[in-house]
């Protein structure tokens, strides 16, 4: 029996927060950039470099996540379950097929990485696979699919690279204002604004990142719904997988973190140890709680 599609778009709240964030990172970083050329620090030199930085970032980001992880990249053959899965979502969700890897590494987890939808890869470790049931894998998978529809991986990717150039400048203007002309007061002044623009630069970048993340996760769950029709199927899922990453030893937890953490469907961290609002996800209890809500209005419209 042919698979039945559903009308699945873009999440229209998630497009404009993109959108926006978007925009205010580019008005944050042209006052970063109008302060390097006034403090006369190689402004040139430094979008130069910048920008060669970003190409390499945007094209290889998604082959040094999966190198990061070990994770490989598996045909129909070696993986014709998953596969099999992801093709009829696919199907359902009108999307195409991205590549499938998997990640050897009991923590149990997904995410996706890629530019487009054409050259996405959605990834899953050996311990969720171990883990959940074929119901449960479908829906962390149409999780994974909607953020690849949504295109809020590229964008999160671009986000988190201007507040790495941000606080590389921080760095800099702190060596070169250790080790710079001591006698040249000007210079001085210059990169003491260099570096006070560059940290309030990262800080407003990493808190548009932080809730922009919160958020698409919020709209990836609802995909997931959408999609499957089972929106407590992925309920279960992340119940288990929260409580299976409690029994993960803290060292591989650790291990895990770092700027891919923001892409996984649960966070590799035993427990929350900072507040919500600080988070790359929203906690699990909110994502329960809204997705229990949408199944009350799909049963109603049942």
């Amino acid at each position: 029996m042919a698979a039945r599609r559903v009308a699945f778009g873009r999440d229209r709240g998630l497009q404009a927060r993109l959108s926006l964030t978007l925009f205010l990172l580019g008005l944050v970083y042209a006052v970063l950039i109008a302060v390097l050329i006034g403090a006369g620090v190689g402004a040139v030199m430094i979008a130069i470099i910048a920008g060669g930085l970003f190409l390499l970032q945007f094209f290889t980001s998604d082959k040094l996540a999966l190198y990061s992880l070990g994770a490989r990249e598996v045909s129909p053959q070696q993986a014709p379950e998953l596969h099999a899965i992801i093709e009829r979502l696919c199907v359902v969700a009108d999307m195409p097929k991205p590549r499938v890897a998997i990640a050897d590494t009991p923590m149990p987890n997904a995410f996706a990485v890629g530019r487009s939808p054409n050259t996405a890869t959605v990834c899953v470790t050996t311990g969720i696979l171990e883990l959940l049931a074929p119901g449960e894998l479908e829906a962390v998978l149409a999780h994974e699919l909607t953020h690849v529809q949504n295109r809020d991986v590229v964008v999160m990717t671009v986000a988190s690279f201007f507040a790495s150039i941000a606080a590389f400048i921080t760095q800099m203007g702190f060596w070169f204002g250790a080790w710079g002309d001591s006698e040249d007061q000007n210079n001085g002044i210059s990169w003491i604004a260099v570096i006070a623009v560059s940290a309030v630069v990262y800080v407003i970048s990493w808190l548009l990142l932080q809730a922009l993340s919160r958020y698409r996760e919020f709209a990836a769950d609802r995909g997931s719904a959408v999609i499957t029709g089972r929106p407590s199927a992925l309920i279960s899922a992340l119940m288990k997988i929260d409580g299976g990453m409690q029994k993960i030893p803290q060292k591989d937890l650790r291990a895990a973190t770092g700027e891919l953490a923001a892409f996984y469907i649960v966070p590799p961290r035993a427990k929350q140890t900072i507040a919500s609002v600080l988070s790359d996800h929203p906690p699990l209890e909110k994502r329960i709680a809204a997705l229990e809500r949408f199944e009350v209005q799909l049963q109603a419209h049942a």
